[in-house]
């Protein structure tokens, strides 16, 4: 074999390995991009997530602000959700959620009183990774709303409604919402189907001076 047909034959096998690499290398680059793509739809999805949790919460307790995250860089500032850590499910009591942990979680009464929460409704708390608490009410229980009497009591201060023969406990938010008054009508909504201590002021009717 002549030196010059080796030489052409060693080129074109170096070529030949120049061009496999290369072909390896793209096949990483795409590779690479798929698992980055994959990454950037998860992290879109759980920012999605978490928008719709902001958007459908009437609660009070909760500061928009303290649910972003703020990154200064070169081109500016970059905002982002920080992670919701945790998800709890449980029942309104009436004034706490009873988690299914098994904890008792407190509601702030503002958000109950403006919810018109009822004692066995179904309740989904977030837990901030900052310690802030966001309810929001996933499952309504059947309700039913009779009219009684707006009574306190002289020794405890508690505001009840007396109806229909029976004694319910009402949130004082709710009682100072209408600015209710001892003697006053009260509209309230208590459980369909199932006894109660609780009921949720829907209306005060002031009494007549």
């Amino acid at each position: 074999m002549s030196k010059n047909k080796k030489e052409e034959i060693t080129s074109d096998l170096e070529e030949f390995e120049e061009d496999e690499n290369e072909e390896k290398t793209k096949l990483n680059s795409v590779e690479t991009k798929l698992l980055l793509s994959k990454k950037l739809i998860a992290n879109i999805r759980e920012t999605l997530n978490q928008l719709e949790l902001v958007l459908a919460s009437d609660a009070e307790s909760v500061d928009i602000e303290q649910l972003l995250t703020k990154i200064q860089t070169a081109d500016g500032e970059l905002i982002g959700f920080q992670s919701l850590d945790k998800i709890v499910e449980g029942v309104f009591d009436g004034q706490n959620m009873v988690g299914s942990d098994g904890r008792q979680y407190i509601v702030p009464q503002n958000y109950a009183s403006k919810s018109k929460l009822v004692e066995g409704d179904i309740l989904k708390l977030t837990i901030q990774s900052n310690g802030s608490f966001l309810f929001k009410q996933i499952g309504p229980i059947e309700r039913e709303r009779i009219v009684g009497t707006l009574l306190r009591d002289e020794n405890t201060q508690i505001w009840k409604v007396v109806a229909e023969g029976k004694k319910y406990s009402v949130l004082p938010a709710s009682v100072s919402y209408f600015k209710g008054q001892a003697g006053d009508d009260a509209v309230i909504l208590i459980p369909q189907a199932a006894p109660s201590r609780w009921a949720a002021v829907e209306n005060i009717i002031k009494k007549e001076e």
